[in-house]
């Protein structure tokens, strides 16, 4: 049997790891390239029946375009989320797939992981105690227990983490547009999120509704000494306001593992070089600012799991016509879509 032919772009060591792992029976030939997936780079895809792109390769109209010219049908994303997709346009071009969930338990402990090295000064005490300094002053944090924190999606990752916090002790809001059924959460309205929360996570994907969801006007409404964490997408934080909003001590601490202009920025070594974000220079500066580089999803078993789905997902829609991870398009049947995932969507 033919061996189906992938082009996977960004590639890093990890990620030939873990897909070379699940590659053990070689039923693919996949094709790693280290850049990104941009218009001058879909040509890599020539002879490919499928595509394998991450978070940071824009597939808008150019590239799919290209990808279309290649004969390309499928895009596998290796992520849950598709904001770097142009679905509208991609409908009745080229199918994507994504990986709903790999392992919520990754970014819920990542996004706790933030928040107590934040509150506690680890990273600061970590730094200090390197130079033989075991001084105590300016170390002093806060119990996270009887704190009320407000979770901003609540899919299965913003579940994990609500369950993580009510470990701690703490009093747990949540807004959804959806509210899970059951769930015992209790849900408010985001503007009871930002009115009453000492502390707020997001956990939701990035929409047109939802970009730069904490602005200057939002931030303004949260209580003075907020501390926010973002392990979801850069783009639900206008980082502008945020800068603001720290300069003017209103927001009290930021945990960042994703960031809004990120795309040319993570994933790459600039320790030899001057970043030219003064944006992200300037968070980087603040002293209660903590930024690690989209890494929450880093974990043996996430990356196992990412790589088991995309190539199942890449295998079975190849070979059934179809896949259950297939995105729904905004396509002009939307408001009558019935689909089930029981077949392809166009």
């Amino acid at each position: 049997m033919e061996k189906i032919r992938i082009a996977f772009f960004d590639a890093k060591d990890y990620d030939r790891q873990s897909f070379e792992q699940q590659n053990a029976d070689d039923r693919f030939d996949i094709r790693f390239y280290d850049t990104l997936l941009t218009p001058d780079t879909a040509s890599l895809a020539e002879g490919c029946q499928a595509v394998c792109a991450f978070v940071n390769d824009n597939i808008g109209p150019e590239v799919i375009d290209e990808l279309v010219k290649r004969g390309i049908s499928l895009v596998a994303l290796r992520c849950a989320g598709y904001n770097n997709v142009d679905i509208q346009y991609a409908f009745e071009r080229v199918h994507v797939v994504r990986v709903p969930a790999y392992s919520p338990y990754a970014v819920a402990e990542h996004a706790m992981a933030l928040l107590l090295t934040s509150v506690r000064r680890i990273h600061k005490a970590f730094i200090r105690t390197r130079d033989f300094n075991f001084s105590l002053g300016g170390l002093m944090g806060f119990d996270l227990h009887g704190k009320t924190v407000g979770v901003v999606g609540t899919g299965k990752i913003g579940r994990v983490f609500i369950n993580i916090c009510r470990g701690f002790g703490m009093n747990v809001i949540a807004y959804d547009k959806f509210p899970a059924p059951d769930s015992g959460i209790q849900y408010v309205s985001l503007d009871e999120v930002w009115q009453n929360s000492d502390i707020i996570s997001f956990h939701c994907p990035l929409t047109d509704e939802n970009r730069h969801m904490v602005n200057a006007e939002s931030i303004a409404r949260m209580k003075k000494g907020v501390v926010l964490i973002n392990t979801s997408r850069g783009g639900l934080i206008d980082s502008e306001a945020l800068v603001e909003g720290i300069k003017s001590r209103h927001i009290g601490a930021a945990c960042l593992d994703v960031y809004e202009e990120e795309a040319n920025v993570f994933f790459h070594d600039f320790s030899g070089h001057i970043v030219e974000d003064d944006t992200l220079a300037r968070l980087i500066s603040m002293p209660n600012v903590i930024v690690t580089s989209h890494q929450a999803f880093l974990t043996r078993e996430a990356l196992g799991n990412i790589a088991s789905t995309t190539l199942d997902n890449i295998q079975t829609f190849l070979s059934q016509g179809y896949s259950d991870n297939e995105i729904c398009y905004k396509c002009p049947k939307l408001s009558t879509c019935v689909q089930k995932h029981e077949r392809k969507c166009f």
